[in-house]
């Protein structure tokens, strides 16, 4: 097969696929609700994107390495996310039966960027930044982890890739196909957030954003973090991000929209959290934020 296929091809593909994508994804009777996965994402190969993913975010950690901002994972910051995914990664499994499978790893960059992804295969890294400036609680920490799993489990990039027309991803065409079709130079060294990880800094549209953001609450709830600290963190995000969004949010969906979105859906999953406590929703007292003037969310 070419590595490229015709745009014609895939639009004829999608527009067969529709009554298909159309449908409801039971995942379970509990919690929240999203449509299936798209077909689409079956036109690039899975083993392939998870060995690129590796090889890429391999590469990401050794340039951290050689630069000196690779966080040791006898750092407590190290430690504090790595404990969070140790109950986040469990919850995988129910959005994508593959993610047992996965070579997890968890990873710290110490710069000032408020970012954090997760590429194909379960390579999650947080950048100091955003922990550091939005003073994240371990709730809020854990719902980005959990919206970044999201787009991995949901196979966003795998999906984007198709829709792009790339098929073969092997490592050694990846960077420059992603370089031709998204106007990213796979040199660029301006920084480590920049550098190689061409997986991690594609951008998803924003239904995807917004499917990470519910899933993410899903799972973070089913882990026994409160849900409703996406809330708290979107707010925060608004207070930081006046002067012009950082990166993290340069193709997310308003932080109002979103906000309202977690608030639509949070009769869904505060339960899970509440059962993972052992309480009644009712009985669960408001979450407070670490922030003056955030109010706390009932």
């Amino acid at each position: 097969m070419n590595r490229f296929l015709s745009m014609a091809v895939i639009a004829a593909i999608f527009t067969c696929s529709q009554p298909a994508l159309a449908a409801k994804e039971s995942v379970s009777p509990d919690g929240v609700k999203v449509e299936k996965m798209s077909r689409l994402r079956t036109l690039v190969p899975e083993s392939e994107l998870n060995a690129a993913a590796g090889q890429q975010y391999a590469e990401l950690l050794q340039q951290a390495k050689q630069k000196g901002v690779l966080v040791p994972d006898s750092h407590p910051q190290v430690q504090r996310l790595r404990a969070i995914g140790e109950r986040i990664i469990p919850q995988a499994k129910r959005w994508n039966e593959s993610a047992p499978g996965w070579q997890w790893e968890i990873n710290l960059i110490n710069t000032e960027d408020i970012n954090a992804f997760c590429m194909p295969g379960g390579k999650i890294a947080f950048f100091s930044g955003i922990l550091t400036k939005l003073k994240l609680t371990d709730d809020e920490a854990a719902i980005i982890m959990g919206h970044e799993a999201a787009h991995a489990l949901r196979e966003h990039s795998r999906e984007r890739l198709a829709k792009s027309g790339i098929t073969n991803v092997g490592a050694s065409v990846l960077g420059f196909g992603l370089s031709a079709l998204f106007g990213i130079d796979p040199n660029v060294t301006n920084t480590v957030a920049e550098a190689g990880a061409s997986l991690a800094i594609l951008k998803f549209s924003r239904s995807d954003e917004t499917e990470a953001d519910l899933v993410g609450l899903d799972i973070a709830a089913r882990a026994g973090y409160d849900p409703r600290a996406g809330i708290t963190l979107w707010r925060k995000m608004g207070m930081v991000s006046k002067n012009g969004p950082p990166q993290w949010l340069s193709t997310h969906p308003a932080g109002t929209a979103r906000i309202a979105q977690m608030e639509k859906h949070m009769a869904q999953v505060l339960p899970l959290y509440a059962k993972v406590k052992g309480v009644p929703v009712k009985s669960l007292p408001p979450y407070e934020s670490n922030v003056k003037g955030i109010e706390p969310v009932k």
